[in-house]
């Protein structure tokens, strides 16, 4: 397993001309929506007409920044919503990256509309979504990370949930519940979760678009992987850590033919991915397969019966 040097990315862009540290994103007692650009789809609701109000952070709390990166290409359908459920989280100290791959479709017209309210954006070429998030981490200055695909959106006053988690509970790592909609059918469906421990850290469950992690554990996505990207960073980033979950959902991901987790064409890609995780230079055989996942369903059973999920 190879990972990259994030200093060498932030030092080429800085190069191109990056300046850091990133101007943190605008915020104001009034709130953003009335100043961010009218939606081009004509929706209502979150994040379109709706926004967390600047009145539900306490301004005697000093609220520690977070960074959010968002990898992009050619999610012109999806990534001003995503762009929206950030900045209408009205955070106080919120810094926001986004890293396109050279989209050809109506993304970089909607970047450029809101560049005045993002800390950073770029679109050129790249190696993947897994580069696309490193190179944006590597410009980080947050004390919490998170990241969301540019298909994805946060939940209205998730960032309010979980920088309190931070403050009032000593953890490294919080996660929470997610929604996933069906784009065919309007269909929310509700994603629970058992509490994530290391014994079962093997068996994916975590929900990335609602994970968030302190900077000081960061590490670097491995970029040979094409869909296993998040599940094997929290094979690393996890392990120990000290971590919280709320219990409701935080994010929204979006069922669609071209997302990597429902294309059936990814298939071989997943497998690709899951050989080269268990190999001998990287994580290794899991010897003990068979009973974490007979003790995971014994788990989920009992706690189904507790009404606990």
């Amino acid at each position: 397993m190879k990972l990259p040097d994030l200093g060498k990315y932030r030092k080429q862009l800085q190069e191109q001309g990056v300046q850091l540290p990133l101007p943190s994103v605008s915020h104001t007692s009034e709130g953003l929506l009335k100043s961010l650009p009218f939606p081009a789809s004509g929706q209502i609701g979150w994040p379109f007409t709706g926004e967390t109000p600047p009145s539900a952070y306490d301004s005697r709390i000093s609220w520690p920044k977070i960074t959010i990166v968002t990898p992009s290409f050619n999610q012109g359908s999806f990534i001003e919503q995503t762009i929206r459920s950030v900045l209408l989280q009205n955070y106080p100290n919120l810094e926001y990256i986004i890293m396109d791959g050279g989209s050809n479709d109506s993304t970089v017209d909607i970047l450029k509309k809101y560049t005045r309210w993002v800390s950073h954006w770029q679109s050129k070429p790249d190696n993947g979504q897994g580069q696309a998030i490193n190179m944006g981490f590597s410009i980080a200055s947050g004390g919490i990370y998170g990241w969301i695909n540019s298909d994805d959106y946060y939940m209205k006053g998730a960032f309010l949930q979980v920088a309190h988690t931070f403050l009032k509970r000593k953890v490294e790592f919080v996660y929470g519940y997610g929604l996933s909609f069906e784009l065919a059918t309007g269909d929310y469906q509700l994603c629970r979760m058992l509490p994530h421990t290391d014994y079962f850290i093997k068996i994916p469950s975590l929900i990335q678009p609602s994970t968030f992690w302190r900077s000081a554990i960061h590490q670097p996505i491995w970029e040979d992987l094409h869909c296993a990207l998040d599940f094997e960073l929290w094979l690393r980033l996890v392990k120990g850590k000290r971590r919280a979950m709320i219990k409701k959902p935080l994010s929204v991901a979006h069922v669609h033919s071209d997302a990597k987790t429902f294309d059936p064409k990814m298939k071989a890609y997943w497998h690709e991915d899951e050989l080269n995780m268990w190999a001998k230079n990287a994580h290794g055989r899991v010897y003990e397969w068979k009973k974490i996942v007979f003790m995971n369903r014994i788990r989920t059973k009992l706690y189904k019966l507790l009404g606990l999920i």
